[in-house]
């Protein structure tokens, strides 16, 4: 299925069959090669929590949901066959904040929008592009101690984030635009999330 720009659809990330968070998004746009996502500052997604409300940041045991309201608008760049997404942030006065590589399976659609597994790692590269960061190391290390990933798996996270850190750095298209001035479409609707968002 392809999507038009102001479609509204849902980012989930989803582990072992189960939706471990979701997110609304609006269709920026839907090409073979590359899908561009907004989220806008204000947008409610929903994310795991434990018994106590706290938020989780690895798949362990249960977990229920929560809303959270985004305080940041995010322009993210998806590859259909690549193992990362790259997140343009930028602030509630659209002031650019930097990019943040969010390494993860590539997408699969779902009824909603897309799916995919996110890999704990990420980088950091900042708005002048000077150089990059890993974020998130260590719990990255514990997923790998918990089994949760394999210490095979993590050398390839670590692999593609090189590569994804080296297009920004080298304004490799898409990154050879002028993203940090873009603006969403005044006419675009509120994204929100679907009823039956939490079934795969």
């Amino acid at each position: 299925m392809r999507w038009s720009p102001g479609d509204v659809v849902t980012l989930r990330e989803v582990w072992r069959g189960r939706v471990w968070e979701a997110r609304p998004a609006i269709v920026v746009r839907d090409d073979p090669e590359l899908r561009i996502f907004y989220r806008g500052a204000g947008s409610v997604a929903e994310i795991p929590v434990d018994v106590d409300g706290r938020e989780m940041r690895l798949p362990l045991g249960d977990w229920r949901f929560a809303e959270w309201t985004a305080q940041r608008n995010v322009l993210s760049f998806v590859r259909p066959d690549t193992a990362h997404a790259v997140l343009a942030l930028i602030d509630g006065q659209h002031d650019f904040l930097g990019w943040y590589v969010n390494l993860e399976d590539p997408p699969r659609a779902s009824r909603f929008g897309f799916d995919t597994t996110d890999h704990v790692l990420d980088v950091l590269v900042p708005p002048d592009r000077s150089t990059w960061t890993w974020k998130d190391e260590d719990e990255l290390e514990e997923a790998v101690a918990l089994g949760l990933f394999s210490a095979e798996d993590a050398v390839r996270f670590r692999e593609e984030g090189e590569r994804a850190a080296r297009a920004i750095i080298e304004r490799r298209p898409p990154f050879d635009e002028q993203w940090e001035k873009w603006r969403p479409d005044p006419a675009w609707p509120a994204a929100e999330l679907p009823d039956g968002w939490d079934r795969v």
